[in-house]
């Protein structure tokens, strides 16, 4: 990619990110679309890979396949009058304000499935950013979630979506979210037997109050879509236990079958209750994480989702704390695809100083009560930790033990998890804490709660680093001194 000058970088090419961008376009600004994958839509509108060459690609599961179709077409019509480059490949490691203009220069880097003509990459400069970078699986920890067969919820959709393939032919989904339901009816429905879903919250708890009973009523497609995925699973004979968590998976050389058990109102297994099912396949998480590691470097403030995660705390204009700094879609709490589209049309709007139409305003405020209500239902309780005996690995990367973990907080002192991956590299390997990050929160929050002190065990502490991916030295080693060094 060449030196770009653009009035907007928008870094995602996601629902977010894509509507971001076609929008701030067609209201006359430059536009710079960077996004890590090979093609536009992020994890929502995964296809299948082209060197796969699906005959009927569309026979993947996919969703709101027309809404893609408008925003990719309108994307290609702006790329070819020269309104937004869009950059594939390419992942925004660092952004650094100018000290005197109101500027800032995005440092990238090209994945290592990008074309040689790809690299190397240059800077951009941009007048104002908008961060579209989604989110990633919550995973809690639990003894024998390393074997092979064991894969992320999302990670089962993504590969039926983008590699045609299941991860096996009996497969168990548990974990928590309206996640669940959509990924067993899509394996369900591509030929995998799904004997249960096991959800560890109870539904019931979206209609406690008449706060969470009318964010409901507001969102009458949204109870559409749940009637919608209750009835594939009646018709695939999956049986949904809720209240209920895998607590143990068992096999040799790969899952052979997992232990469920019933779960008391802080997630706590009831003893007596548990029952084996078996399975070749596990798919698990427990909801989803907003993806922050550029936005923390930056400084952006934050706060808590009523879903335990970190999110950028967001004015109503889709503003972060910094000023040049926006952010639409899961970077301001997780709520999906349709409010991601929804919050890049605002800012795109807020961006170019444009008034945004009143019933955007509207829809995101109906949007985001209904998100608010489903990850407040779906909340991870207290008392999960307490599947975790100490030989479990919680840190997949470093090996690292949830014994290790507990003597780093009751022999050593520590009290957060900086600390924690300070004496115990817990978080220091590939994935940087993304697998393992809410765990050890909450085993720090718990520490705390068993020491008398206040905490709130959901909610990790958001991680700041300079860099927001990693970057070989000879990137750092390429980029030009500062003047007069």
């Amino acid at each position: 990619m060449r030196n770009t000058t653009t009035d907007l970088a928008v870094i995602g090419a996601g629902p977010a990110g894509l509507a971001a961008a076609v929008t701030a376009a067609d209201l006359g600004l430059t536009v710079t679309l960077l996004d890590a994958g090979a093609r536009p839509g992020g994890q929502y509108y995964r296809h299948p890979a082209p060197e796969l060459a699906a005959t009927r690609p569309q026979a993947a599961p996919q969703h709101d396949r027309q809404a893609f179709a408008t925003l990719t077409r309108r994307l290609r019509a702006h790329q070819a009058a020269g309104g937004i480059t869009y950059a594939p490949h390419h992942h925004v490691w660092a952004a650094v304000a100018a000290e005197s203009a109101p500027t800032w220069t995005l440092h990238t880097r090209t994945t290592e499935s990008a074309p040689a003509t790809q690299r190397p990459t240059t800077p951009v400069t941009a007048h104002a950013v908008l961060l579209a970078t989604g989110s990633y699986e919550r995973q809690l920890p639990f003894p024998g979630w390393t074997l092979p067969g064991v894969v992320g919820a999302g990670g089962a959709q993504a590969m039926l979506k983008g590699g045609l393939v299941l991860p096996g032919r009996r497969i168990v989904v548990a974990g928590s979210g309206p996640l669940l339901l959509a990924v067993a009816g899509s394996l369900a429905g591509a030929g995998a037997r799904v004997p249960a879903v096991v959800e560890a919250a109870a539904y019931t708890r979206y209609a406690s109050g008449a706060a969470t009973a009318g964010a409901l009523l507001r969102n009458p497609a949204k109870l559409v879509e749940g009637a919608r995925h209750g009835a594939a699973l009646l018709r695939a004979h999956t049986r949904l236990l809720t209240r209920h968590a895998v607590v143990e998976a068992h096999g040799a050389d790969r899952v052979e079958a997992v232990t469920v058990a019933r779960l008391d109102r802080d997630w706590r297994p009831v003893p007596g209750t548990s029952r084996r099912i078996p399975c070749d396949a596990l798919a698990v998480g427990h909801g989803l994480v907003p993806e922050l590691s550029l936005a923390t470097a930056l400084g952006c403030a934050t706060r808590t989702a009523p879903d335990g995660t970190v999110a950028l705390a967001l004015d109503a204009d889709l503003r972060t704390s910094v000023q040049g700094i926006w952010s639409a879609g899961e970077t301001g709490g997780i709520g999906g695809a349709q409010l991601a589209l929804v919050e890049g049309t605002l800012a795109a709007h807020s961006i170019a100083g444009s008034s945004a139409p009143s019933a955007l305003r509207r829809a995101r405020a109906r949007l985001r009560a209904f998100a608010d209500v489903m990850g407040a239902a779906h909340r991870p309780g207290a008392g999960w930790p307490e599947w975790l005996p100490d030989a479990t690995d919680v840190c997949r990367c470093e090996e690292v033990p949830a014994g290790r973990v507990r003597a780093a907080l009751t022999d050593l002192g520590a009290r957060d998890a900086r600390t924690v991956k300070l004496l115990t590299r817990a978080g220091m390997g590939w994935c940087q804490g993304r697998m393992c990050g809410p765990a050890v929160a909450a085993l720090c929050a718990r520490a705390d709660a068993d020491a008398g002190a206040a905490a709130d065990p959901a909610a990790p502490t958001p991680d700041r680093r300079p860099l927001a991916c990693p970057v070989p030295l000879r990137d750092l080693a390429e980029l030009p001194l500062p003047a007069g060094d």
